[in-house]
């Protein structure tokens, strides 16, 4: 039997199912899935002639194309920061978290892996640069430190977070709300990517870096500090 709760939507909450089975966590780790080879895919494959801003409006068209898509069935995370701060903000019951987080990074490991089949037999192989890691210091596009970065990463994901917290609350959501969503993640990766490749999701950064193992070291930093960003969300939002 399926354990029974009320999710946090990124469509019309009181339109939403109450029930929790394979068809949320299918829903997350889809959704997870397609923002890493859509967002992070542009950035491998073709951000050398897109730039940052085209490779952000590559996260941010995936994420709204997805919360459109699965929003119903799971609320449209797609990111653990998302969802620890909607179980802080009691959006979303403790006993989801493990399982949605296990979903996120199943299919976003599994998008990674796709782009580097692909990246790999590229002209310049599957590299750090050429896999748009997220890094700090020596890797960081910009030369940021290692504060700059993780108190970047902390502020700006704590403000998507509480984004998607306020337009998603019961009465406030909308059919632009996906829309929304995918604008302020674009915008945000704007401001990160010069810091430290934009993650604000710690699957975005721990997935291509499975697959990069001198840069896993630096993504303690990219899970703790998006993660710390929802937390601070949850707070305020509750």
């Amino acid at each position: 039997m399926a354990t029974t709760f009320s999710s946090s939507p990124s469509v019309d909450t009181a339109a939403a199912p109450r029930a929790f089975d394979v068809s949320a966590l299918g829903a997350e780790a889809v959704g997870t899935f397609v923002l890493i080879v859509g967002g992070l895919g542009a950035a491998v494959l073709t951000g050398d002639v897109i730039g940052p801003i085209g490779v952000a409006l590559a996260f941010g068209i995936a994420v709204t194309a997805m919360a459109s898509a699965l929003g119903h069935l799971s609320g449209g995370h797609f990111n653990p920061a998302v969802t620890v701060g909607m179980a802080v903000a009691g959006r979303l019951p403790g006993i989801a978290v493990v399982p949605y987080l296990l979903a996120q990074l199943g299919g976003g490991v599994l998008g990674a892996s796709v782009l580097y089949a692909v990246a790999s037999s590229g002209p310049d192989g599957a590299t750090a640069g050429g896999f748009a890691t997220t890094g700090y210091g020596a890797d960081s596009p910009g030369g940021y430190d290692l504060t700059s970065a993780f108190l970047l990463e902390t502020v700006l994901t704590a403000i998507f977070v509480l984004v998607i917290a306020l337009v998603t609350a019961r009465g406030h959501s909308t059919a632009l709300t996906p829309l929304v969503i995918g604008l302020t993640l674009t915008s945000l990766i704007l401001v990160a990517a010069p810091v430290t490749n934009a993650s604000l999701n710690p699957v975005r950064s721990v997935a291509p870096a499975l697959f990069v193992p001198s840069m896993l070291g630096e993504q303690w930093v990219f899970v703790a500090a998006p993660l710390l960003g929802g937390v601070l969300a949850g707070l305020v939002a509750r």
